[in-house]
């Protein structure tokens, strides 16, 4: 069953997004208390939904608001996609995708983007599959550590 997360679902959501980092190398440091201020503080940063089995989480995909002001397009970023190990392959993400999708036009969001590591040929032919297109990034980005000044 796909549903939104809840302030419940917490503690099971924080050790998926340490698995999904660990799998790709990272270091999470997201904790149960950050994932409470961006999925329910006054302002969420984030939309998670969770797919649970036989009251288990087992997959979420997390999403995030994007816009291209200039077209007065409202986006979605698929932030994340998550399943667990012994439960990929039976349709789950595909279930999970089609569910942020759903919500994304909800939100009447005119795109939703996805990012994978340039490695990651698993990921890339899932959402080739689902209908996504490569969309490489133009341009440069730059990013500004606001942690780190005072």
């Amino acid at each position: 069953m796909i549903r939104p997360a809840t302030r419940a679902d917490l503690p099971r959501l924080c050790e998926m997004v340490h698995a999904l980092a660990a799998y790709h190398g990272d270091g999470a440091q997201a904790t149960e208390a950050t994932l409470a201020r961006d999925l329910f503080g006054a302002a969420p940063w984030l939309h998670a939904l969770v797919y649970e089995v036989s009251g288990r989480l087992q997959g979420y995909a997390a999403l995030t608001q994007l816009a291209r002001l200039q077209y007065g397009q409202r986006g979605m970023d698929l932030h994340h996609l998550f399943v667990q190990a012994d439960y990929r392959g039976d349709g789950i993400g595909k279930a999970l995708l089609a569910a942020s999708l759903d919500f994304a036009r909800g939100k009447k969001a005119s795109y939703v983007t996805v990012s994978t590591l340039p490695g990651n040929d698993i990921a890339q032919a899932f959402y080739l599959a689902q209908g996504f297109h490569p969309a490489p990034v133009s341009g440069l980005r730059y990013a500004f550590n606001l942690a780190d000044k005072t």
